[in-house]
């Protein structure tokens, strides 16, 4: 089963409104008590965002869908098409549910014994790769399903998903740039004090990600730090001709520096011909499309930069459907290394 994020059923504000509420009321996303988180996204958040969402997925959303939904079913596909396994798609958030993924591999394979879950997040945070594992299994538990199910861990440096970021983003590079910026999805640093493992290391001083751990196995700015850092290395990229970024925050004390705020800053450093890639996503969707492609151009071009281009994700890049197919092949041949 590949588990993505998620997405409305359609622009309409109604589904807008299911799907944010659904998302934001999530303990692992907002991480308030229940009662302090209800009133803040249901009271404050909801009726404001809910409407600029809207707006904002009609403006990526295509005649099959949402982008994120579209590219997430031909994945499936072609990770299918690799393998005699039966594939189903389940997402965090919206449709279709784990629950249908679960019950559509039944109906295809009637005497299933096991599932492997193959959470679609590179990198390991309680606000996406933990919450998406942490639902599966709610629903699992609560159907009492008979067959057993094998969780894929973070592949944040996987020879094969670096591999194939490395392969995707190869043929943008030929193209005269000034930066390349290594644009992840923001969480609040609290959430990487309460994923320390250790208790005592994440945040505690300057060099925290790179000073070995325990806790790096928990740690999302570890992990992105070390997925940057191996695709800048095999393509050969200066150190002073790339950096990282967190987008899509809400709140304060979320991890920095800003992608919004780097975006108006950089032309006036002398970087008028920018690539940014999203890392954090496999899938494009409305953080890449509306977010970076749309807006985040906008703002660097009105800022005075010269060229724009966003690196498409991975979906159904070719290397990337052979790494998630060669993880399932390699577990069913007796190799437990991607398996938590």
């Amino acid at each position: 089963m590949l588990m993505n994020l998620g997405s409305p059923d359609s622009t309409d504000v109604k589904d807008v409104t299911r799907y944010l509420t659904q998302f934001l009321m999530d303990k692992r996303v907002i991480d308030y008590p229940y009662l302090l988180r209800s009133l803040l996204v249901k009271g404050l958040i909801i009726p404001f965002r809910a409407p600029k969402s809207a707006a904002a997925y009609q403006t990526i959303w295509t005649k099959e869908g949402s982008p994120l939904v579209v590219f997430t079913k031909q994945l499936q596909q072609a990770v299918q098409n690799e393998m005699t396994e039966k594939v189903a798609i389940g997402m965090r958030y919206g449709n279709p549910s784990p629950a249908d993924a679960f019950e559509e591999l039944l109906r295809k394979e009637p005497g299933l014994e096991e599932v492997i879950l193959v959470p679609l997040y590179p990198h390991y945070a309680m606000s996406s790769y933990e919450t998406a594992v942490a639902y599966a299994m709610e629903i699992y538990k609560k159907k009492q399903y008979k067959f057993s199910i094998a969780t894929v861990k973070p592949f944040f440096e996987e020879p094969w998903y670096i591999e194939a970021m490395v392969a995707n983003m190869q043929p943008w590079l030929q193209q005269g740039y000034d930066h390349i910026l290594f644009s992840y999805h923001g969480i609040p640093e609290r959430h990487i004090k309460k994923s320390d493992t250790t208790g005592h290391h994440c945040l505690q001083t300057a060099d925290c990600c790179t000073t070995p751990s325990a806790a790096h196995a928990h740690c999302y700015r570890h992990q992105v730090f070390t997925t940057t850092q191996k695709i800048a290395a095999q393509l050969n990229i200066p150190g002073k001709k790339y950096s990282i970024s967190f987008q899509s925050r809400l709140g304060k004390g979320w991890l920095q520096p800003f992608t919004d705020i780097r975006f108006e800053e950089m032309p006036g450093e002398g970087i008028k011909k920018l690539l940014v890639i999203c890392p954090a996503f496999v899938s494009d969707c409305l953080e890449t499309l509306e977010e970076i492609e749309e807006r985040g151009k906008e703002t660097f071009l009105k800022a005075g930069g010269e060229t724009f281009t966003m690196i498409p994700c991975l979906n159904t890049h070719p290397l990337w459907v052979k790494a998630i197919a060669g993880w399932i092949k390699e577990y069913a041949g007796g190799d437990k290394s991607m398996i938590l």
